[in-house]
């Protein structure tokens, strides 16, 4: 006999407002409970020490959760000159110290032109990347060093925000995969002088951005009822909104929420994968297999039901 889920079928996604000094999954947890939520998931880490933008997902939502982790993203981060620690953060040990030269605006930007645009970065041994199925950071607090291989990334932006004669505070913009902490080190040792990040605040990724309206955990837990955070919630679909939207009919609903491909005009090069919703209702997401067919892809429970 099936074991019965725990909570309310909640579905939706939130913009949380990650604190500092939480993990990504215990910020999830909370907010699950806020929400009495069945299932619950993130889109992709922020370290303890990091703030800002980390969209969750309850419910149906969870299905389409994967098409954030591709997607790009954008920070503000302090860079602290003249320290290196064995983390890249203000949490590490400090294993060198060094003179920081004065520098201005113009030796900035000259050195992250540098690092605008496509790039090679080691991947810090303080992540959660795994080697022989176990999490680098577990090695890490082991004091073993693992070889890491050199990873393509972009960075799309880096810009000054402001210059301070031990510090600096820049908004980058990269690619998925892109360890902020290692940027700055790597910029620092550009400068000749070192640096580890003290703060990080996410502001956006993919389509989400912090100016979105987004909860702190506080927020979320002093509205008034449980209606009240269900509508804090945003639709399933938000998760797809960059795919093709595809309107059927009755019966090629019928079909597609009984597993069978439908035949549909649609217009999309085959392999194309839309968003599939009846009378204006999200159903899921399909898959183009002919100029006139569709087939389902990964349906909600409740268009099936």
């Amino acid at each position: 006999m099936a074991r019965r889920r725990r909570g309310l079928p909640v579905n939706g996604v939130l913009l949380l407002d990650k604190p500092k000094g939480l993990s990504s999954n215990h910020a999830l947890q909370r907010a699950r409970r806020l929400l009495q939520a069945q299932k619950a998931g993130h889109t992709g880490t922020l370290d303890p020490m990091a703030t800002g933008l980390l969209p969750l997902c309850f419910g149906e939502a969870t299905k389409f959760s994967a098409h954030l982790l591709e997607a790009d993203k954008a920070y503000r981060t302090r860079v602290e000159l003249g320290m290196v620690t064995d983390t890249g953060d203000a949490e590490g040990e400090v294993i060198e110290r060094r003179e920081v030269p004065r520098l201005s605006e113009a030796d900035i930007e000259g050195v992250l032109a540098r690092f605008r645009g496509e790039i090679e970065q080691v991947p810090p041994m303080h992540s959660a990347l795994k080697h022989q199925g176990r999490k680098l950071y577990e090695l890490a607090r082991e004091g073993r060093t693992i070889e890491r291989a050199a990873r393509r990334v972009t960075v799309y932006d880096a810009r000054l925000l402001a210059l301070e004669v031990d510090a600096l505070e820049l908004e980058v913009r990269v690619s998925k995969g892109t360890y902020i902490r290692t940027l700055a080190e790597d910029i620092g040792r550009a400068l000749g002088c070192g640096a580890h990040i003290s703060a990080l605040r996410r502001l956006k990724t993919g389509p989400f951005a912090a100016s979105d309206g987004m909860l702190t955990l506080e927020a979320l837990e002093a509205l008034p009822d449980q209606a009240a955070r269900e509508a804090a919630l945003l639709p399933l679909d938000v998760l797809v909104a960059h795919l093709p939207r595809l309107e059927v009919d009755a019966a090629a609903a019928q079909r597609l929420t009984h597993g069978q491909p439908a035949r549909v005009t649609h217009g999309l090069a085959a392999g194309e994968t839309p968003r599939l919703y009846r009378d204006g209702a999200f159903l899921g997401l399909g898959t183009v297999t002919t100029p006139q067919e569709v087939a389902p892809k990964r349906l909600l429970s409740s268009a099936v039901a």
